[in-house]
């Protein structure tokens, strides 16, 4: 699957251009955004898209020097549980 990116939302879509599922942020600075909101078409909940997603949110903060506020439950739990996502953290 192929992550597409536009300013504030990286998505997938399959090939007849359906959303498969999309994250988006908000820049709060130069050096913070927020996850607002992660969403999985129902077809395609339990593939690991939601995964994918945040971790090229993550991937392009890391790039970018930033650091992120997880406000969506989904980001949020991942935070929680993959290690090295915690040194993106926003302090809050």
């Amino acid at each position: 699957m192929k992550i597409e990116k536009e300013n504030g939302r990286h998505y997938i879509q399959d090939d007849s251009g359906k959303s498969i599922g999309e994250i988006t942020y908000s820049e709060n600075d130069a050096n913070t955004i927020t996850i607002e909101h992660t969403y999985v078409n129902e077809n395609h909940r339990g593939e690991g898209v939601a995964r994918e997603l945040v971790d090229s949110i993550v991937q392009e903060m890391k790039l970018e020097d930033k650091k992120i506020i997880p406000a969506c439950r989904y980001a949020a739990a991942i935070f929680e549980r993959v290690p090295s996502y915690k040194e993106q953290l926003a302090q809050q």
